[in-house]
This record gives C-alpha cells, sequence and structure tokens, in this order.
C-alpha cells in the first residue's frame, strides 16, 4: 500500500508579504484622489452657496427698488444682515403686507468651521466698501468665502 503524504494549504510567508505591499500600495496611490474628491466637492458647494446668496441679495435690491422693501432714504436698498434673507421683510405693496422670502435657508461655507452659525461662516462687503479690500458696513452688497488657500484652479477662495 502506498502512503500519501497529507496536503498542506495556506500561504507563504513570502506571498503575504507580497499581498500587503501591493495593498499598501494601492493605498498610497488612493488617498490623494480621495482628498482631490473631497476639495472638489467643496468648491462644488461654494460655488453653489455663493450662487444662491448672491442672488438672493440681488433679488432683495431689486424689490428695494420696486418700493415692496420699505427702507429708509440714506439706506442702499441691500439687505442689513442675511438672515434677514431667510426671515423675510413685508410687502409694502401688498395691503396684507405678506412677506416676501428670499432664501429657504442660509448656506453655510463648506471651507469654515462647521460650529459657526451659517452666517458667520461668511464675509461680508458693503456697498460702500472698495472691491479690493472687502469690509463690513450697513449693508450686505457681496459675501465671499473667508477660507484660506487656493481652488483647484489657482485662485484664492476669498476671490470667488
Amino acid at each position: 500500500m502506498e502512503r500519501r503524504l497529507p496536503i498542506e494549504r495556506g500561504f507563504t510567508l513570502v506571498e503575504l508579504v507580497v499581498t500587503v505591499a501591493i495593498v499598501g500600495l494601492l493605498a498610497t496611490v488612493t488617498m490623494p484622489l480621495a482628498k482631490l474628491t473631497v476639495q472638489r466637492h467643496k468648491e462644488q458647494e461654494l460655488r453653489t452657496a455663493l450662487r444662491e446668496i448672491r442672488t438672493a441679495i440681488d433679488a432683495y435690491k431689486k424689490a428695494a427698488d420696486e418700493g415692496r422693501v420699505v427702507r429708509r432714504a440714506d439706506e442702499t436698498g441691500y439687505p442689513r444682515t442675511l438672515q434677514v434673507l431667510v426671515a423675510g421683510v413685508e410687502d409694502a405693496k401688498q395691503l396684507d403686507r405678506r412677506k416676501i422670502y428670499f432664501l429657504r435657508r442660509l448656506p453655510r461655507d463648506p471651507f469654515a468651521d462647521s460650529a459657526a452659525e451659517p452666517a458667520q461662516t461668511w464675509g461680508k462687503r458693503s456697498y460702500a466698501s472698495p472691491p479690493d479690500a472687502p469690509t463690513e458696513g450697513a449693508d450686505i452688497y457681496d459675501v465671499y468665502s473667508s477660507a484660506t488657500g487656493n481652488g483647484l484652479n489657482g485662485i484664492p477662495y476669498r476671490t470667488w
């Protein structure tokens, strides 16, 4: 009778080391791509949020110019705060003083601290401030990201 040796199954140490090395190499390649994808997503959110807020500011100004928003003679017609775009203002041309709303919610700057209120995440420029040195004032003419750093296109977030 012929005796057979038992067949041993499993991986050798060399096979395990090669497998771990390949997995490590793949992980080092995918991490920068994942980081880049997250940054692209945040930049897209920033573009969308800036467009929403700026459109709402322009709609508020248009409503003020049409006499639908009550303003004093020395005011520019731009909103005093970002919250008024969400809270709404009474329509001066309607007898029932129904409110006009310009935003459903105020988006936050995706690059800002997540603990801050959405209105506090934005830099604000008043109508009286110069475009190259935006400062806050009596009204809000424009908003910008307060994030430091540059976008993937090389332009600082602050100037978007």
